[in-house]
């Protein structure tokens, strides 16, 4: 069982790549800053934070009920981070029109909007599972995740501030392509 995260960080991944079948848990109740509505990216000066804004709710909402807000143009302001981040990889003009409708098209909810990203990653590294959703809680995602060290691999701004960990998976995409997969 893995959280369903906006652009989940590398190890995310690499628990999705070593699970013979991925559910994703969608009937825990939303708890705000945590990765499935926020990403790091890395960028000219470091590591960056997106977050989606989220429509407010009373009380505990599940995460399969929360809503994206369109609050702040965050869909073109995030479009623009990625771009202005990574433009210059080896491998973001290769996979930019997989990702652009995401970041055009509004979504409602954000389940949907991250389940749907987690599978274009998935499938643009060649990862082939059957994925459900949780129909009832079954637990802390998070803290039933394995543990993975991830291993260095090519980034853009290393020279700048060393290799930042666990960044989005975008950030092993665009720098290494298919080859990802490898460090998964």
């Amino acid at each position: 069982m893995l959280p369903c995260c906006y652009l989940a960080p590398v190890s995310h991944f690499s628990a999705y790549y070593r699970n013979d079948e991925v559910r994703y848990e969608v009937c825990d109740h939303f708890t705000k800053q945590t990765l499935r509505n926020r990403c790091r990216i890395d960028s000219p000066s470091g590591p960056l934070a997106l977050s989606i804004p989220i429509v407010k709710t009373e009380g505990k909402t599940m995460m399969r009920d929360v809503r994206i807000s369109d609050h702040g143009n965050w869909r073109h302001q995030h479009w623009i981070a990625l771009e202005s981040s990574y433009r210059q990889s080896p491998f973001f003009e290769y996979y930019a029109d997989e990702f652009a409708p995401f970041y055009e098209k509004k979504w409602d909810f954000l389940a949907d909007f991250n389940e749907e990203l987690m599978m274009l990653v998935a499938s643009l590294l060649d990862i082939c599972k059957p994925v459900t959703r949780t129909t009832s809680y079954e637990g802390d995602a998070f803290a039933q995740l394995p543990a993975f060290e991830v291993r260095p691999y090519y980034q853009m701004f290393a020279s700048k501030h060393g290799f930042l960990p666990n960044l989005s998976i975008v950030d092993l995409l665009f720098n290494q392509g298919p080859e990802g997969l490898l460090w998964l």
